[in-house]
């Protein structure tokens, strides 16, 4: 059976505000619950005008608070910026209030630029990328911990120095565990941990299945997962005609070019793509972007979908779709839900 769940950036449209991007966040998350999709995913950016998610834990909050069934989490919490202890105090307090309900979704790209790297950190040095495995164990620790899954002594052996020391609040459950990465490494640390594995195609599919298959093959049981689980990211637009599909994905591919030209900013109108004066060399770079996603009507996306759920051993995806309007967006999951028969 496939699973189909939705990863949202809060994308921000030129013209636009983040206040109206926040606001489409809520909004799409009541009908990714209505529509019957599994998770709905909240990702983090810094120092961005594209994205209005800097702090999924409180856009989880949120939108947890204005749902009811459907699992909430983050796409993830890039966790070089942080500390291992505070990240599972905070999901621990999500856990509490929605109990059975949250998704705790790890990562360890900055999600920045290195100068707003450098202004996250918490004091005269960072987390180097180099102990990234080491915060993945203190938090599954003190998660473990406040379960009651470690015993009462804590998570953590005697002569420890963390020894005694507890994520709050303690109680039964903990956040599903997730590792997200877009190549080799995230695939062997989530194998490593015993941690459902999330591959970013949107970001590299020219990986193609070595991450999973390497996940796969290094995977190793944990207390909260006996055998490998593996979901892919993939960047989706599906309208009524094909032709209506291409013409309002022309907007999120301007915007992908542009980030590849280290220029980015708000997502431009469907109009301005359009229009835009793509040089030779743009033109063979825009037809490489456009094939870093699935656009189309509902029962071509649902094909290249299972086709690409049999090629790479998955039957979860979750989905990214932007486009300029939010109506387009709310109706591409539409026709995404009713092509699989989900609600």
């Amino acid at each position: 059976m496939v699973t189909l769940s939705i990863l949202d950036q809060s994308p921000i449209r030129r013209g636009g505000s983040t206040a109206e991007a926040v606001a489409n966040t809520l909004d799409l998350a009541a009908h990714a619950e209505r529509l019957g999709y599994s998770r709905y995913w909240l990702a983090e950016h810094h120092n961005t005008n594209s994205f209005a998610g800097s702090a999924p834990e409180l856009m989880i909050a949120a939108v947890a608070a204005r749902t009811s069934r459907i699992r909430v989490g983050s796409a993830g919490v890039m966790l070089p910026h942080y500390s291992s202890l505070k990240v599972a105090e905070l999901f621990r307090l999500l856990e509490t209030l929605h109990p059975g309900r949250i998704d705790l979704g790890v990562g360890r790209a900055p999600g920045a630029d290195q100068r707003t790297v450098r202004a996250l950190q918490p004091g005269p040095q960072a987390y180097g990328i180099e102990v990234f495995p080491q915060q993945v164990e203190l938090l599954i620790q003190f998660l473990e911990d406040s379960t009651g899954l470690s015993g009462e002594a804590g998570g953590f052996p005697d002569g420890h120095p963390y020894t005694g020391i507890h994520a709050t609040p303690r109680g039964p459950g903990m956040p599903e565990l997730w590792m997200l990465g877009s190549g080799g490494d995230g695939a062997v640390h989530a194998a490593q941990f015993g941690m459902s594995y999330c591959f970013a195609h949107f970001i590299n599919q020219d990986a193609g299945t070595a991450p999973l298959d390497l996940y796969r093959r290094h995977f190793r049981p944990s207390r909260h997962l006996s055998s490998p689980r593996g979901a892919i990211g993939v960047s989706v637009t599906v309208a009524e005609t094909e032709e209506e599909a291409r013409r309002i994905s022309a907007s999120r591919n301007l915007w992908v070019l542009h980030l590849l030209q280290n220029r980015a900013g708000a997502f431009p109108s469907v109009e301005d793509a359009l229009a835009y004066p793509y040089t030779e060399e743009e033109k063979v770079m825009l037809r490489a972007v456009e094939r870093r996603g699935i656009t189309g009507t509902p029962e071509q996306v649902r094909g290249r979908l299972l086709r690409m759920g049999e090629e790479y051993g998955v039957d979860d995806f979750v989905i990214l779709t932007i486009t300029y309007d939010h109506k387009d967006r709310v109706r591409s999951y539409e026709l995404l839900a009713e092509a699989f028969g989900l609600a």
